[in-house]
Formats: C-alpha cells, sequence, structure tokens
C-alpha cells in the first residue's frame, strides 16, 4: 500500500487475474473509460463516519462502505478484462464529496450520504445500503427529548449534510430560535457537544450511535427516540453516466441478493470493529432487508416503509 502524503491520498491494488470477455477500450465512454485508460478507479471516504467509512488506528481507510465499493470495484475490473486496478483513495467531507463526484475527481464516495430527490438533481445514487433516521445526541444532563426542547439552545451538525439543512428548516418553521453551527467533519460536531460548545448534534443515528460507542463516557449521552426523517444511505455516483451506474448498481445488487451482504454487514454493525473493538450491536431492519430483497435507488422515505403482515391481511379483507 501506498500512501501519498501531500494528497492524502491511499492507493491500494486489487488483486491481478485474467478475465475473459474484455471490454475494447474504444467502446468506452465516461468513467469506465476513465477507468480503463488509467488503470484507477478513486474512491471518497470519510475520516470519522464509523462505521462506514473512517481512519482506524493505524491511519488506514476502512469501513462498511469502503467493502461495498471495494465490491463494484472488483466487478467493474473484471467487466473491463483489467488483469489489476488501482484504488485510490482521497479523504472527502460533506460539503467536498459532492463537486469531488461533479468534476471527476473521484468515481464514487464511499461514505454515510443520503439519498435525496434534491441531490439526484446532482448526482446519482447506487441501490440503497442501510437506512437511518435523523435525531438528535445531546448530554444526558440536558434532558434534550425531542427538538422542541432545543428552543433557544444551540445545536450543531455537519456541513454539508441533508440534517443541516433540515434543522435549519425546521428552526423557521417552528419558530426554536436555535443557535445554529455548522461543522466541518462528524467528530468535529460531535467534540461540540463532548465540550458544551453545543447542547446537542442533529445527525443520522447510526452516526450518533457509533460516535457516543467510541467515547470517552458513552454513558454519558442519549438519541431522541423521536426521528425527524428517515434517511436511505446510498454511494455517489456521477449522473448521467449510465455504464458505469449500470456497473455499480449491477455488483452491488448481486451482492445483496445474493445473501453476500449478511456478513458484511455482521462485520460492521454486529461484531466488535477497530480500532477500539466496540460492538454497535445494530440488527439489520426490516426495512433494510426488504431493500436488499429488492435494491432500489429511490430518494423517496415512503418506499422504504414496510407494511406489517397483520396490516397486510386486513387490507385484503377491505
Amino acid at each position: 500500500m501506498q500512501i501519498h502524503t501531500m494528497s492524502k491520498c491511499v492507493v491500494a491494488l486489487i488483486g491481478a487475474g485474467l478475465f475473459a470477455g474484455a471490454v475494447q477500450a474504444a467502446e468506452l465512454t465516461g468513467t469506465l473509460k476513465k477507468i480503463k485508460d488509467s488503470g484507477t478507479i478513486t474512491l471518497g471516504v470519510r475520516d470519522s463516519s464509523i462505521p462506514f467509512s473512517y481512519l482506524d488506528d493505524k491511519q488506514s481507510y476502512q469501513g462498511y462502505s469502503i467493502d461495498l465499493c471495494m465490491k463494484a470495484a472488483t466487478a467493474i475490473q473484471k467487466q473491463l478484462g483489467m488483469t489489476a486496478l488501482n484504488v485510490k483513495m482521497i479523504p472527502v467531507t460533506s460539503a467536498t464529496r459532492i463537486p469531488l463526484i461533479s468534476n471527476g475527481t473521484i468515481d464514487l464516495a464511499c461514505g454515510s450520504a443520503t439519498n435525496n430527490a434534491e441531490r439526484q438533481r446532482v448526482v446519482a445514487f447506487a441501490p440503497t445500503m442501510f437506512i437511518t433516521a435523523n435525531r438528535l445526541l445531546s448530554k444526558k444532563s440536558a434532558n434534550i427529548k425531542t427538538l422542541a426542547d432545543m428552543k433557544g439552545k444551540t445545536i450543531v451538525s455537519t456541513s454539508g449534510t441533508s440534517n443541516l439543512k433540515q434543522i435549519t428548516t425546521l428552526n423557521g418553521e417552528r419558530n426554536l430560535g436555535m443557535n445554529i453551527l455548522a461543522a466541518k467533519d462528524h467528530a468535529e460536531a460531535f467534540l461540540m457537544v463532548e465540550t458544551g460548545r453545543a447542547v446537542a448534534f442533529a445527525m443520522d443515528d447510526i452516526l450518533l450511535f457509533s460516535l457516543a460507542a467510541s467515547s470517552k463516557a458513552p454513558v454519558d449521552y442519549a438519541i431522541t427516540a423521536e426521528a425527524l426523517s428517515v434517511e436511505p444511505y446510498g454511494i455517489i455516483e456521477r449522473r448521467n453516466d449510465p455504464e458505469f451506474k449500470k456497473a455499480v448498481d449491477a455488483a452491488l445488487s448481486s451482492v445483496y441478493k445474493s445473501g453476500e451482504i449478511n456478513a458484511i454487514y455482521k462485520k460492521w454493525f454486529q461484531s466488535p470493529i477497530p480500532p477500539k473493538g466496540i460492538n454497535l450491536n445494530v440488527p439489520m431492519s426490516a426495512e433494510l432487508k426488504a431493500a436488499f430483497a429488492k435494491p432500489t435507488d429511490s430518494p423517496d422515505p415512503a418506499a422504504y416503509a414496510v407494511v406489517p403482515e397483520a396490516q397486510k391481511g386486513s387490507s385484503k379483507k377491505k
């Protein structure tokens, strides 16, 4: 593994192998042509989006999203008939990931990005890989149960996220008078709560659980039961690049529908993870199981609603 300190890029090599049915470079367009010509796929990765994409104690990038991106990279290598493929990892933030996808600096953003209709006007998303909700983390001593309890208080979220936009909108709509701070990343936002600069941190609940579990005093923190939104996560792709999207989506759909995803999910959400060996103990939800059974890149939260069997039976009787 080669590390370029100037650009903070990490380069890995996917195992060599000669594949049949190689796609000729002359037939390729867009990102697939770029990958074939350069011999490299570039992934945008995060420093502190545990357990999706983060730096461990050895300064190595890893996580659930990176594992899935590597599955896509391996499938693309096979499709292109390449004997080897360099994987370059470039750190991105919530604010920079979409611009870097759009300008061609990175080919996939492998982090914890919410797939919504607004973003789909600018970028594309691979089939949903996780479903979460926007909630608030605070110290238990602050006694924050709902967003209404934050009236007149200081709240933080991460710059460039849908969470920050939602909190800003709700602040105006509900006349809460909150002081809203924007942190550069999730780690900084959590630190603001930890040090008292903010009363609460608004973010996707899985990230909040991860940050609290990894903190110096996990028992000091509480996460609200109130869910402000449903957030489907997806790996970000370039828009208007149908052949590349088709290749990535097919690779991930195969991982999901084959059941291979179960071991990957268990590795990151139901097993001890580095660097501290913390087990998040987050079982796969019924909504996520349904999304894996029928992969979709829909940005509509309603597309992920699961109707209980009892309700299905009653609706048929009507």
